[in-house]
């Protein structure tokens, strides 16, 4: 896997990333650090990442066992440290899932199998971060 960031200097702080597939990304700094909050912050997409590699497991976990879902969405909450480095200590999922008679063991598995084995991206983060979650269950 690679990426190349590469800093638009006229855009006073702000990033364009072209990842090893060939999309492109764009990140910016906060006013208050020279930039124009043209974009999410590095540490934003972090977090958007781990959803979304969460999110992605549960997904296909559920499909897999043969689960009628038709929705999920996952709310993270994060706190930083207030020194540097601001890393994560906190993160919280909560998943609001959406099916026909989804059974919530089938739920709380594809969530545990993400969190215990298959997400990369939030294994990593515990490595600093309590990380913790939830989920709803809304029937169709």
């Amino acid at each position: 896997m690679d990426c190349t960031v590469q800093w638009l200097d006229d855009l006073g702080m702000a990033f364009v990333a072209r990842t090893g597939s060939g999309h492109l990304t764009m990140m910016d700094g906060a006013p208050e650090g020279g930039g124009n909050n043209l974009a999410p912050r590095p540490m934003e997409l972090i977090l958007a990442g781990a959803g979304g590699c969460s999110a992605y497991d549960v997904v296909l976990i559920l499909r897999k066992g043969r689960q009628d879902i038709s929705g999920c969405e996952v709310r993270l909450q994060a706190e930083r440290a207030e020194s540097d480095p601001k890393v994560f200590r906190k993160i919280h999922f909560q998943y609001t899932l959406r099916g026909k008679g989804l059974k919530a063991d089938a739920v709380e598995r594809a969530i545990r199998l993400s969190a215990e084995k298959y997400c990369s991206a939030s294994i990593m983060l515990g490595k600093t971060a309590a990380i913790t979650h939830g989920w709803t269950i809304v029937e169709e």
